[in-house]
């Protein structure tokens, strides 16, 4: 049996990862150190001797005596401070998780004596904003706009320098957004729905145009899978699915898909359009066709199947979001510092 180390595998991709892992029948050992973002609830119910949980900080020198008690054959690392809104807040939390938890696990691993491959997590938000009928591919310019991109970026660029100065086994994917249960309730699509019932109004960044790809998070573990096992040393793969939808129409889709349910929203539930985010990108998009080409590795879920899924997980686990909503976690983030 194989085993694997998922860090940051309390995560919204994370967690999802870690139950697809299982069910191909890997055993997976989660690190995660279960900060503000981090819910253990898309886990709740696993009874499998083939688990371990490590309550711990990717920090922490603790990881190379785990990896020399489980001898693990990859680490999927997906340990990382992702909301941009938070970066612009509180930048040294980004670079804390992001750069140096990332430094210390390659750090681990030129100390771990066994053969191990790297996958590393990353974003399309390294690539910066792009015009209409753009798109970035795995050689194109690294222009990050945010803090957070930066952190992520810094730590694209650490895991290619140990591939070639340390001989690090490695391999980066640069996805779009994700979307799918358990995404914590700061992200748009889980705000939008939690909004929607409970009565409030839909707060939309700007005037609603920016745009994103988007991509169900399964869809988003498979390419992982196929990463691991074909991608070869010291390449990066994007992985997208050519879906690019501006907020305000992903907004309106959901009001689509929620009335196609006949469930009936409350008074206030209608766009509000809010103060955007300083230095918010309008558009990212990737062009994945050499995951497509090399790996075999395409999308699966239909847009409008996850979302109506996504949906329906969230109003069959209303609970889920009671564990976020007590502790004031839907305040706006990202533009105390304007002020």
């Amino acid at each position: 049996m194989k085993k694997v180390i998922v860090t940051g595998g309390n995560g919204f991709i994370g967690s999802n990862l870690v139950n697809f892992l299982l069910k191909k029948k890997y055993f997976v050992v989660n690190i995660d150190k279960n900060k503000y973002s981090k819910n253990s609830y898309l886990l709740r119910n696993i009874k499998s001797k083939n688990y371990k949980f490590y309550n711990l900080d990717i920090n922490s020198n603790k990881i190379l005596s785990i990896l020399n008690k489980h001898k693990p054959n990859v680490i999927f690392n997906l340990a990382a401070e992702t909301h941009v809104d938070r970066s612009i807040d509180s930048p040294k939390d980004f670079i804390h998780s992001n750069i140096s938890g990332t430094f210390n696990i390659l750090e681990q691993l030129r100390k771990y004596k066994n053969k191990i491959r790297f996958v590393h997590v990353s974003t399309d938000e390294v690539y910066g904003d792009l015009k209409k009928n753009e798109s970035s591919d795995e050689k194109s310019p690294y222009r990050p706009s945010s803090p957070y991109s930066a952190s992520k970026a810094s730590a694209d660029h650490l895991v290619k320098s140990y591939v070639r100065t340390f001989k690090i086994d490695a391999v980066i994917s640069n996805c779009c957004n994700n979307f799918g249960p358990g995404q914590f309730p700061e992200k748009l699509i889980p705000t939008l729905i939690f909004n929607l019932l409970n009565n409030k109004p839909l707060p939309i960044y700007g005037k609603g145009l920016n745009s994103r790809e988007w991509i169900y998070v399964e869809d988003h573990c498979k390419g992982l899978l196929k990463i691991y096992n074909k991608g070869k040393n010291g390449e990066s793969y994007n992985i997208g699915t050519g879906l690019n939808i501006n907020n305000l129409n992903l907004t309106k889709i959901l009001l689509k898909v929620v009335k196609r349910k006949k469930i009936k929203l409350g008074h206030k539930v209608k766009i509000k359009f809010v103060q955007d985010r300083p230095g918010h990108d309008l558009r990212y998009s990737l062009n994945s066709k050499k995951i497509n080409r090399l790996l075999k590795w395409k999308p699966e879920k239909k847009f409008m199947d996850g979302l109506s899924e996504t949906f329906d997980w969230y109003y069959e686990n209303t609970e889920f979001f009671n564990n976020f909503s007590k502790k004031k976690f839907f305040k706006r983030l990202g533009i105390k510092r304007l002020k």
